[in-house]
């Protein structure tokens, strides 16, 4: 239960953090060089989901199952 808790908690935060790592691309638009682009989305917290989520799902998966018969992610 605990792996699907952590599955689906990580899921949505990488699709939270994803979503607005594409909108902030508009910042290119404007003139923004790529690294300035890549600054400013380190300092952002909602763009750290993204990656908080990654480790989420990467933990999820390599979690050892428990009993023969348990439902394997």
């Amino acid at each position: 239960m605990l792996k699907i808790f952590l599955f689906l908690c990580g899921f949505g935060l990488t699709v939270i953090g994803s979503i607005y790592v594409i909108s902030y691309l508009n910042l290119l638009a404007f003139g923004y060089k790529f690294l300035e682009y890549v600054n400013f989305i380190i300092r952002r917290i909602e763009c750290i989901n993204l990656v908080v989520g990654i480790i989420l799902l990467l933990i999820s998966i390599t979690l050892p199952g428990g009993k023969k018969n348990e439902l394997y992610i």
